[in-house]
């Protein structure tokens, strides 16, 4: 039997491909005689670039900036077609890529998508026609400004000064200026994947949301949520293209919002994206489980993450799917119910602290991979067992 292993990446310790390979060995140390075909997912955030490179491609490296503005190198992906970049917004953008005890309220107002405007204008050069943009990870609520930035855009204040960069600076914007934009954003396709269906402002928007967890304390989220409500006022002015309650719009930081307004584009599922690019159903043809993973399974995970994504389609064609995962946080009955998986195995066994749990991560999830394949192996000789 063919058994596809899809995980997402596990945070902080095993990318998507390093997490379907532990699981795939652990399959075969375990005497199941099944046959792993990897498939490494992702919905947007980390994982994203390698998720599309997966079925072929180049990677290219650009000197770009972190979200507060100091120099990295950061990556894009042009597809075998030789006219679609993929672009993972975390790789410059992102919180991950800042050190811990940068992240704070100062790094909230401060924090720019600037760097992943550089990569947008990269892939450009490099001759894309379609920008596919995983929004995930990000350590910005900037609506974009920086990224538009980054290509042409110029923001001023009441006294004609050009705005710093952050989103807590937008509350300050007075005039938008996007006449310098890269006229090449106007002839491309702008493909927005997130994994969030908020709206960029209100109670359920971007800074409210998700500013806590970029270090964005009570004082630091009104500002945000002020400035962005400018922002976007402003660019619906100049456009006509009203995106402040578009569903997924506070994807990153209302990044989502911000970049639709500003130079149009369409939201999309980003574990969708991924899925429909590597041709689904076709690759479920002979399979006969699917085994998908991610470092926590909780309430979140229900609202368009990847595995669950996963796992509907995967119902749809008859086949059940299991879960490899770090934690499960809330009712695991009430998990299973809700998100079409037929069975979860946390990885760990033992009382652990998280970082050792992060560093022994290869290994524990190869082990839940051997588990898995000694139930399966186990079914199998019961069936046999029942048939005589």
């Amino acid at each position: 039997m063919k058994v596809l292993i899809a995980p997402t990446a596990f945070k902080g310790c095993l990318t998507p491909m390093q997490a379907a390979r532990a699981i795939g060995r652990g399959v075969q140390q375990s005497g199941w005689r099944a046959k792993p075909v990897y498939l490494p997912l992702a919905d947007g955030g980390d994982g994203t670039l390698e998720a599309f490179l997966a079925g072929g491609g180049a990677r290219h490296t650009v000197e770009t900036v972190d979200a507060l503005g100091r120099p990295l190198r950061a990556a894009f992906g042009l597809l075998p077609d030789q006219t679609t970049a993929v672009i993972e917004m975390a790789q410059a953008s992102g919180v991950a890529r800042l050190p811990r005890h940068m992240v704070g309220p100062a790094s909230a107002l401060d924090a720019s998508t600037y760097g992943t405007g550089v990569l947008v204008r990269a892939a450009l050069d490099a001759g894309a026609r379609r920008v596919v943009l995983g929004l995930g990870g990000s350590a910005t609520t900037d609506g974009g400004a920086g990224c538009l930035q980054a290509l042409g855009a110029r923001l001023y204040d009441g006294h004609g000064r050009e705005l710093r960069a952050g989103g807590g600076a937008l509350a300050g914007l007075a005039r938008l200026d996007l006449s310098g934009l890269d006229p090449r954003l106007q002839t491309i396709e702008l493909v927005l994947a997130t994994d969030v269906r908020n709206p960029a402002l209100g109670e359920r928007g971007a800074a409210r949301v998700f500013g806590p967890q970029k270090g964005a304390g009570a004082p630091e989220i009104e500002r945000l949520e002020a400035g962005l409500a400018q922002w976007l006022a402003a660019c619906a002015a100049q456009t006509g293209r009203d995106t402040r309650e578009v569903e997924g719009g506070g994807a990153a930081g209302a990044f989502a919002a911000g970049m639709m307004s500003a130079v149009g584009g369409q939201i999309v599922s980003g574990a969708q994206a991924v899925l429909t690019y590597h041709e689904f159903e076709r690759v479920m043809r002979g399979v006969g489980l699917v085994v998908t993973g991610e470092g926590m399974l909780d309430a979140q995970s229900l609202q368009g993450k990847a595995p669950m994504v996963l796992a509907q389609r995967a119902r749809m064609l008859g086949v059940p799917t299991v879960a490899i995962v770090g934690g499960v946080r809330g009712s695991e009955r009430e998990v299973l119910r809700a998100s079409g998986l037929a069975a979860v195995l946390p990885v760990v066994t033992r009382p652990m602290p998280l970082h050792v749990a992060l560093r022994e991560a290869e290994g524990l999830v190869e082990a839940a991979g051997y588990r898995l394949g000694c139930l399966m192996a186990l079914s199998g000789q019961s069936f046999k067992l029942r048939r005589r």
